[in-house]
């Protein structure tokens, strides 16, 4: 990740890509949330908190000459879903700990592309940043 941060707000994701665990290529879950220095995954198990994985999302094609991006990543939180604790879905929150400059500028070319605007800008429960 480049030293100058863009200013980007917290969006909805609106398009289909996963997240994998690069080293056992395991599918770590769905991308649901971005925002320029993290994101947030709907996952079927829970995710280890504080911990460096190397990540990798796929599906880029049409955004760069590379079909992934991989970087390093950090779950920040990991808990049942808020509004149906029944679900087996597990929200994860993602900190960016590395990423190159490069892979960055297509983040952030997803995050413009496949991102929908939040409603009202204040943190909600589900700030994966912040808690």
């Amino acid at each position: 990740m480049t030293a100058e941060r863009r200013n980007l707000e917290r969006k909805n994701f609106t398009y289909h890509m996963r997240v994998f665990d690069e080293l056992t290529g395991k599918l770590i879950g769905q991308l649901v949330d971005i925002s320029e220095n993290g994101f947030m995954v709907e996952s079927a198990q829970p995710i280890p908190i504080d911990v460096n994985i190397k990540l990798r999302i796929d599906q880029l094609g049409e955004l760069s000459n590379k079909n992934y991006l991989i970087f390093i990543a950090r779950a920040k939180w990991c808990r049942q879903d808020p509004y149906d604790p029944t679900m087996f879905n597990i929200h994860v929150g993602f900190q960016i700990v590395e990423m190159s400059p490069g892979d960055y500028d297509t983040f952030v070319q997803m995050f413009n592309k496949y991102a929908m605007k939040k409603n009202g800008t204040q943190k909600n429960n589900l700030d994966y940043l912040w808690r």
